[in-house]
């Protein structure tokens, strides 16, 4: 009963916390992090203790899943050069450069340990970063840039990770067996992301319930998980890969019912795992703190390090990408398959500021196994390392973006109005040969209305819809208000205005908000 209500409380603070964020419109995990950080000193809060092995399958692989599943290959293709700076050269740079700080601040810690620090506290979680640039509109190719960075630099990371864990637990680490070991954990893991999707949708396509169905989602997404860790290939790329196949594949075997519910559920899921993620690591702080004995001045030394080498060797990598990309466009001009927007300062330091780590960071300090090399202080400094950033950048950028007025090139708004007008168009052409009766006049009108946008008249109709909307809404209650009609029938007729309030929206934003 204690741990259920520990649960509860948890909750319900990581609802109040996300509620004051959105006031504050700050990211909620700066927040979270923030009171992780309360729990460990506040007397009277049980200490937590997780295992190792859950930490990344629980906390990693549905995040990971649910932002894989909105990523484009097309627009990572189109900026394939910065995502690789991000995801390889400044993932390896801040992992050697945080490894020898550490070692230049405590001598004694070894190498292997210094590196797995490194690994953890390399890859920055872009959720954070987006979760607010969204609100405020930026040019498409940053955020693409940015959640391209969070998808990938994790498995580059990892992989430093579990050669640096291998190598600190007495295993032997050959540098030739690194090379095909990159290729396996890599290529493999992309081979088995699809073959995994693929089967899923074998095995589940005679699933109608709304709720198997999303069980499954579940169930599927842990078993891609741990069946790529069982083979021991990038469980991270397993991920990445079967989510974009999912992606591809669920428009044309789900209905609008099915993805509506699913979004919901996924939308709660992945906050209720960074709500727990960011208040349980705090919890066992409490542990950490009392057993460490180097000195508190000096475990603050060695975490402050740490934080500076992470946020400083960032800045420095992309903005000196940026400054010579920029010299290389002015010099020799800009080619690309599809027109987008030319890289600018402003944008370069956005992207820079936009290091904040997070739950990858977290799961993988608390994966070190018991008995690891400096296994407290790596993890009270993985904790500091994202409390920092998150509170440091994650609470500076929305002020930092007001002041560099960096506006939306607009370019998802105008692929979106082309796609409604198209398919419109197409809907027009099968009723061309309808029979000319009143239902087929009707049906060629609506169509035609959703052509409007097209002629600046979208909005208008938007408006009137949800007007229409609302009072639609009004006179269904009051028909179950007045008994004339029940609660089964007023929930079905509910759904179905729930259909049409989401298309008064233009932009459907309200199917898809993250």
């Amino acid at each position: 009963m204690l741990v259920f209500e520990i649960v509860i409380g948890l909750l319900l603070a990581g609802a109040a916390l996300a509620h004051w964020a959105r006031r504050l419109r700050a990211p909620y995990p700066a927040l979270l992090a923030l009171a992780g950080t309360l729990g460990a000193v506040v007397p009277g809060l049980p200490e937590v203790t997780l295992d190792p092995e859950l930490a990344l399958a629980l906390f990693v692989a549905p995040v990971l899943l649910d932002a894989a599943y909105d990523a484009s290959p097309r627009d990572l293709r189109d900026n394939w050069l910065p995502v690789t700076g991000l995801v390889v050269v400044c993932v390896l740079c801040t992992t050697f450069a945080v490894a020898a700080v550490a070692r230049w601040v405590e001598p004694g810690i070894p190498w292997a340990a210094a590196i797995a620090l490194g690994a953890i506290v390399a890859p920055p979680d872009a959720s954070a970063a987006t979760a607010v640039l969204r609100q405020l509109r930026p040019p498409h190719r940053v955020l693409v840039i940015l959640e391209g960075e969070s998808l990938l630099n994790d498995a580059s990371a990892l992989l430093v990770y579990r050669v640096a864990v291998g190598a600190a637990m007495g295993g032997a680490v050959s540098g030739w067996g690194l090379l095909p070991m990159l290729l396996l954990t890599c290529g493999g893991g992309v081979v088995l992301g699809v073959a995994l999707a693929r089967l899923y949708f074998f095995l589940t396509c005679r699933v109608e319930e709304l709720a198997l169905s999303v069980l499954f989602q579940f169930l599927g997404t842990f078993a891609a998980w741990l069946v790529a860790e069982r083979l021991g290939v990038s469980a991270i790329i397993t991920m990445v890969a079967y989510a974009i196949t999912i992606a591809r594949i669920a428009p044309s075997r789900s209905d609008a019912r099915h993805r509506i519910g699913s979004y919901a559920v996924w939308e709660v899921a992945v906050f209720v795992l960074n709500v727990l993620a960011f208040i349980l690591i705090g919890l066992q702080l409490r542990g950490i703190l009392t057993r460490l004995d180097g000195g508190a001045w000096r475990d603050l030394a060695f975490a402050a390090a740490a934080c500076a080498t992470v946020i400083l060797v960032r800045v420095f990598w992309v903005m000196g990408y940026n400054t010579v990309i920029r010299w290389k466009i002015r010099h020799w001009g800009m080619w690309t398959r599809r027109p987008l927007q030319a890289p600018s300062w402003q944008g370069g330091v956005i992207v820079s500021w936009c290091g904040m780590r997070g739950i990858v960071t977290l799961a993988a300090a608390l994966a070190l196994p018991e008995g690891f090399p400096w296994r407290d202080l790596i993890l009270l400094t993985a904790f500091a390392v994202t409390v920092v950033t998150l509170a440091a950048q994650g609470l500076t950028l929305r002020w930092l973006m007001e002041r560099l007025s960096l506006p939306d090139d607009g370019a998802v708004e105008r692929e979106a109005a082309l796609a409604r007008a198209e398919t419109a168009r197409a809907a027009l052409a099968v009723l061309e040969d309808a029979p000319a009766d009143r239902a087929a006049t009707l049906l060629r009108e609506e169509y035609a209305t959703r052509l409007a946008p097209a002629e600046g008249t979208g909005e208008a109709i938007a408006a009137l819809q949800r007007r229409a909307v609302a009072a639609q809404r009004a006179r269904l209650g009051a028909l179950r208000s007045a008994g004339t009609i029940g609660d089964d029938a007023f929930h079905a007729v509910e759904e179905e205005i729930d259909l049409l309030e989401l298309s008064a929206d233009p932009r459907i934003k309200a199917l898809r908000a993250g």
